[in-house]
C-alpha cells in the first residue's frame, strides 16, 4: 500500500461517532488532536466511564448538530497555543481521511471561536500518513450536500 500523502487542512470522517464530513487542520506543531464539542456529560455505562457531547461540524451551519457518545479513555491537562492549560475528556476514535481509517486519540474542547473545528496533532499521524505543508484537500473534498442533506448542492467550502 502505497503512503498516505496529506495536506494542511482536510476533510474527514469520525465513523465511530456518525459524523460524515468535518473540515480538519492538520498541526504537526500540536502534539494532541481536538475536536469542537459543547454539552459535554459524563456517565457510566457497563461500570465503564463514558461520555456524552454535541458536535457542531461545520462552523457555517450550527444549526447543524450531532449528538456523540464514546466511551471515555482519559482526562489530561492540554496546553492550548496561547499557553493556558486546560483539562479535557480524551475519547479513542476511528478518523477516515481517504480510503484510509485508523484510531485517534481526540480531546473534547470548545473550538467554537477557531476557524476549524478539528485539530489533527502530530500523534494522529504516526506511521500513518505524510503532511505536504504547502497543499490542501489530497485526499479529496467533502460534498456537503450528500452528507447533510439540506444544504446547498455540491458545497464543499
Amino acid at each position: 500500500m502505497s503512503e498516505l500523502i496529506i495536506g494542511w487542512k482536510e476533510w474527514v470522517s469520525l465513523p465511530d461517532l456518525n459524523i460524515p464530513a468535518i473540515k480538519a487542520k492538520v498541526d504537526t506543531g500540536a502534539r494532541t488532536s481536538a475536536l469542537h464539542a459543547s454539552r459535554i456529560t459524563t456517565l457510566e455505562e457497563a461500570s465503564e466511564p463514558w461520555v456524552q457531547f454535541v458536535v457542531q461540524p461545520l462552523r457555517k451551519h450550527p444549526e447543524i448538530e450531532i449528538q456523540c457518545a464514546s466511551k471515555l479513555l482519559d482526562r489530561r491537562d492540554i496546553k492550548d497555543s496561547g499557553g493556558h492549560v486546560e483539562t479535557r475528556y480524551v475519547i479513542e476514535t476511528a478518523v477516515t481521511l481517504g480510503d484510509r481509517t485508523w484510531p485517534v486519540a481526540l480531546s473534547l474542547t470548545d473550538r467554537g471561536d477557531m476557524l476549524f473545528r478539528m485539530l489533527l496533532g502530530r500523534t494522529a499521524f504516526e506511521g500513518a500518513a505524510i503532511i505536504h505543508p504547502g497543499r490542501k484537500y489530497l485526499t479529496g473534498k467533502a460534498r456537503l450536500s450528500k452528507h447533510y442533506p439540506g444544504l446547498e448542492k455540491g458545497g464543499s467550502r
